[in-house]
């Protein structure tokens, strides 16, 4: 049988802003007992009292808080350089039979000039190309017979190394993103491979999202 702690434990894991507020301590136990009574009562269907939630609320023990571990804090002190690349486009293409075969005309290109931005993901029904803005034209020439979805320019990356233990880590990518969203940062696009992680955002944004990527590392 459900009971209130098991409906405030739900409640909690699926807002993590509100669990780490909770954890650090920051948050009226009362207003947000108040706040949750009502989804809590249709949860469990009868009424409850926010007495009853804030008991549970102070009983509740949420995870260790992931800035706080040993590993975590080595981590981000490790982060390496953050770079940014502006001027770019991003292609959303269907996937066809044709598509890898045109696509590496276009890698051929890539190969003449080392300063050219590219990154390529295949997904089940569309790829993403992303190239640097000077390429718009010869992209659209070499997949003229490919269906376009979407293309997006005026995009910034943002890359960050990561230590090479960054995979043992749980949780790492939340703090970015935590920072991100509380900065009222847009993501585009999230890329990464094993040891660098790079998210893609309109112009209008990458100011804010680099300053909020720095403070993540410091």
């Amino acid at each position: 049988m459900k009971t209130i702690s098991n409906c405030v434990e739900d409640i909690l894991i699926t807002q993590p802003y509100l669990e780490e507020a909770l954890a650090r301590q920051i948050i009226n136990y009362s207003a947000l007992a108040v706040e949750l009574t009502e989804p809590i009562s249709k949860m469990l269907k009868k009424d409850v009292k926010p007495g009853a939630i804030m008991m549970a609320l102070r009983r509740y023990n949420p995870p260790p808080a992931l800035g706080n571990t040993i590993k975590m804090k080595r981590v981000i002190q490790n982060l390496g350089d953050i770079t940014v690349r502006s001027n770019l486009t991003d292609f959303t293409v269907r996937n066809s039979k044709t598509l890898i075969d045109n696509h590496a005309k276009i890698l051929e290109r890539i190969n003449q000039e080392d300063k050219l931005f590219y990154t390529f993901t295949r997904g089940i029904h569309e790829s993403n190309i992303i190239v640097s803005s000077s390429l718009n034209d010869f992209v659209k020439t070499h997949l003229k017979q490919e269906h376009f979805i979407v293309i997006q320019e005026n995009l910034s990356a943002i890359s960050i190394n990561l230590p090479q233990d960054n995979s043992k880590i749980a949780g790492l990518y939340y703090h970015f993103f935590k920072r991100l969203a509380w900065e009222g940062v847009v993501l585009y696009e999230v890329l990464s491979t094993t040891n660098e992680f790079t998210i893609l955002v309109e112009d209008e944004f990458v100011d804010k999202a680099f300053t909020a990527i720095k403070k993540v590392k410091s």
